[in-house]
């Protein structure tokens, strides 16, 4: 049995302080008629539920009862397990150098609970899977960096004073998360090379020297052999975060023939020489500009080097993935970016989120599914000057250690916790717009995350492989069940 005063006490902490949670492994809520009924046949579906109103956040409600057989009522959804689609990489964060301050602040054994909440596979664990890193500074670190800073005037051909070193923080809790999670990925992407690589000298905007393209590939193999020395696997990269943002601190423009070129002729090549493995994937910005990728992939000799493509979503619309998807199926798709912010509400961000990011990306292809920031503290510091002011991490590490849990955690926690690396998503429907995506998991389980946008409650039945369970989700709210096989 699970130790209900410990869970309040160390993983929850306090249910009245904003966006913190309250885990309920007591059975919530009335029993359903089904349930009541002491048939053998009945078998049960876990179900997870966040409200907007932050009355309930992310606990765990009466089981639902499957049957053989049973009334399905009005509203169906239908789920089809043979039917399958893309195969999942994970859920989870960017941890920014910023993450990684707040968090180091912690007292060490609150730290490492934190730690194993956020990367475990208990039961009070949210089992993040993957993970988006920085090649050098973000916005959300405190200062401008690379791997070869020099001084003003200088160059390095030869990467000579290459050195991971302002990352160290960085690695160490990598390390301390790979031992709690060995089979976590991690994506990592630049917000800048170093500015002597650059042609307005700048950690802000500019472009990346012609004449630097094949030192910049050799910067990206540095930096994957030197992780890796340090027992870290860099699945993937994308070679600049945002490339038609060059306003933000760090930041570069890099056109699609810009990056096409350099993928065709220096970084695709390099990774081949050096034995790299690590997965080359485009783009990394707005749903508004699917031909960015596309152009790209249309080059054959460039889309042999090529994985896939990475989108936000702060223009555009998350259908784009899939026109990506249908101009190249057989490229990989990733979300890796939506940040929530200092002045938006928690029921606007959950819906949106839910529907977009988490239902959206993946009924549109995406292998995963990533929120900005991991934490930050009470002033959404830290930050690079001009970096992002208003960037609301899924954790508040306040300067008295307390931790808060905002929107960001819970939208995550919906699908980090049950949909584990390697399922597929599978086909379902939608009715009266209660919207949905559903996965079949190594296990064979079955896992459905769920939203209602609607004010009123939604009730509603769920069959597949010719079993039938009702179910009832809140006005404005996510739920998540978890299906026997």
């Amino acid at each position: 049995m699970i130790n209900k005063l410990k869970i309040l006490g160390t993983f929850f902490r306090s249910a009245v302080l904003y966006g913190t949670v309250l885990l309920s492994f007591t059975q919530c809520g009335s029993r359903t008629e089904a349930e009541n009924n002491s048939s053998s046949e009945a078998k049960k579906a876990e179900f997870w539920l966040t409200t907007a109103d932050q009355k309930t956040l992310f606990q765990q409600q009466n089981p639902i009862s499957f049957r053989s057989s049973g009334n399905v009522g009005s509203s169906l959804i239908e789920l089809y397990p043979a039917e399958t689609y893309q195969t999942v990489d994970g859920f989870g964060y960017t941890l920014t150098g910023g993450s990684v301050e707040v968090i180091n602040r912690l007292p060490e054994a609150q730290k490492n609970s934190l730690l194993q909440e956020l990367f475990g596979n208990s039961t009070t664990s949210i089992g993040i899977s993957y993970l988006r890193i920085s090649m050098g500074a973000s916005d959300l670190d405190r200062e401008v960096f690379s791997y070869n800073d020099l001084a003003a005037g200088e160059t390095d051909p030869e990467l000579v004073h290459f050195t991971l070193k302002k990352d160290e923080a960085l690695i160490e809790m990598l390390k301390k998360i790979l031992q709690i999670n060995p089979q976590i990925k991690i994506i990592a992407t630049p917000w800048s090379p170093p500015v002597w690589m650059k042609d307005n000298g700048s950690s802000i905007g500019g472009s990346l020297k012609p004449e630097f393209y094949s030192v910049y590939a050799q910067y990206f193999v540095k930096y994957i052999q030197g992780m890796a020395q340090n027992g870290i696997n860099i699945d993937a990269i994308t070679p600049q975060n945002e490339p038609l943002h060059p306003g933000n601190n760090p930041s570069m423009l890099m056109l699609a023939e810009q990056q096409a070129a350099f993928i065709k002729n220096n970084l695709g090549p390099a990774f081949q020489q050096n034995k790299i493995q690590t997965k080359i994937v485009l783009y990394d910005h707005n749903c508004n500009k699917p031909e960015y990728p596309i152009s790209i992939l249309n080059d054959p000799e460039t889309r042999k080097f090529v994985d896939g493509s990475a989108f936000h979503l702060y223009e555009g619309d998350i259908s784009a993935l899939s026109t990506v998807h249908n101009a190249h199926p057989d490229k990989n798709l990733y979300f890796t970016e939506q940040w929530t912010g200092a002045q938006s509400d928690f029921q606007g961000d959950l819906m949106w989120h839910v529907k977009n990011v988490m239902i959206g990306s993946m009924k549109n292809w995406s292998k995963t599914a990533l929120e900005w920031n991991l934490a930050n503290d009470e002033n959404y510091h830290p930050h690079t000057p001009g970096g992002c002011t208003e960037c609301k991490g899924a954790l508040t590490i306040a300067q008295n250690g307390t931790v808060n849990r905002n929107v960001g955690y819970f939208i995550i926690a919906h699908a980090s916790k049950f949909v584990t690396a390697g399922s597929k998503r599978i086909k379902s429907t939608s009715e009266n717009g209660v919207e949905n995506v559903a996965f079949v998991r190594p296990d064979g389980k079955i896992t459905i995350i769920m939203m209602n946008d609607q004010p009123n409650e939604h009730n509603f039945a769920i069959r597949y492989n010719g079993k039938v369970g009702s179910a009832t989700i809140p006005g404005y709210s996510v739920g998540t069940f978890i299906l026997p096989k």
